[in-house]
């Protein structure tokens, strides 16, 4: 492994340090919004989207400061600059989001398993040379996400389940800090990706109706799901940010070959040829048997999913959206090693 590619947290301090104060909130904007978009995205990692705007050592390190309780003017600045701009993104997109991933699952698909596979060079990177500690972690990880990948998503539930989004925050919070690992795929696994994103459109379309009278049945069903993920993040983020710098010193190789096996068995669960099929009268929905009339209302989002054999242009098509994906991440990998070398020279 190379001393320069691990996230150090002295070496993160003087990183944070030389950037003058405009160009810091700039790019804290700049790795904000592209971490809001990667956290909508299963398959894309908000940490390596920081990466790529050359704020991801920083950010690390203002989220130690903070959390134990060090201020300094300069994190707070960098924090507010990243949270911001990613709830700002994830706030005006995620219905468009929402909709792209329920109406045309398997070209979405394709194009997550590529950009999943993209983040494997920039983990094996940050853990090379191989040992068998690095090996055990990967095969450990790959075991973890074989597991959920095939775990029942969703379940029998008549309501926002407190539990399960609190869970889904902290797998957000992870995607935020660990590079390689995408948030928005760990909350498909968990059954609750669809929800989150239909409540936060929910919370910009009551947001936006204050003019004409807050709508509060709108508003209510909304911060229902909104608030336990919220906090869940908040947690997340000061828990995986502490333990991801003690691991990292104590144990890098473990660590970096756990997140290897977590890229990679994610694929796992992404195939592509699966597609929502209406239920019908008489089946079995969130604990209810289904009338007619329930059986038609049901969201296209809570469809049950059914793997489907895909026609040769479909399978062609897909291939080329997985190597899409895959070379997008590859070249947001490469700018941000570039940005990285340059602030080093700065």
């Amino acid at each position: 492994m190379k001393p320069d590619d691990s996230p150090n947290p002295k070496r993160s301090s003087r990183s944070s340090a030389e950037p003058g104060l405009s160009l810091l909130l700039v790019r804290g904007g700049v790795g904000g919004v592209l971490m809001g978009l990667a956290n909508l995205v299963p398959g894309i990692s908000g940490g390596t989207m920081l990466l790529a705007a050359g704020v991801y050592p920083a950010f690390i390190a203002a989220i130690a400061e903070l959390t134990t309780l060090r201020f300094r003017w300069r994190s707070i600045v960098l924090l507010g600059a990243v949270v911001g701009a990613a709830a700002l993104a994830i706030l005006l997109l995620a219905g468009a989001t929402k909709a792209l991933v329920v109406e045309h699952r398997w070209v979405m698909y394709s194009l997550f398993i590529g950009l999943t596979l993209g983040g494997v060079p920039l983990v094996w990177r940050l853990g090379r040379p191989a040992t068998p500690s690095l090996w055990g972690g990967a095969a450990l990880g790959f075991g973890i996400m074989l597991t959920m990948a095939f775990q029942p998503t969703g379940g029998c539930t008549t309501g926002p389940d407190t539990l399960r989004l609190g869970l889904s925050g902290v797998a957000g919070a992870g995607a935020m800090i660990l590079p390689g690992v995408s948030g928005g795929y760990l909350l498909l696994l968990l059954g609750q990706y669809v929800p989150i994103l239909g409540a936060v459109d929910q919370l910009k379309q009551a947001l936006l109706s204050v003019g004409d009278g807050l709508d509060t049945a709108l508003l209510g069903e909304a911060l229902a799901v909104v608030i336990p993920v919220g906090i869940g993040v908040v947690l997340g983020v000061v828990g995986i940010s502490n333990l991801l710098r003690f691991a990292l010193i104590r144990f890098p190789k473990p660590t970096y070959g756990a997140l290897l096996g977590l890229l990679v068995g994610a694929v796992v669960g992404l195939w592509p040829f699966q597609e929502g099929v209406a239920p019908q009268p008489g089946e079995t929905h969130r604990c209810q048997v289904l009338s007619a009339e329930a059986a038609a209302a049901v969201d296209p989002e809570d469809w049950e999913l059914r793997r489907f054999t895909p026609g040769l242009r479909q399978a062609g098509g897909a291939t080329g959206l997985v190597l899409l994906g895959l070379l997008l991440t590859l070249a947001v990998d490469r700018f941000g090693r570039a940005s990285d070398g340059d602030d080093a020279e700065g």
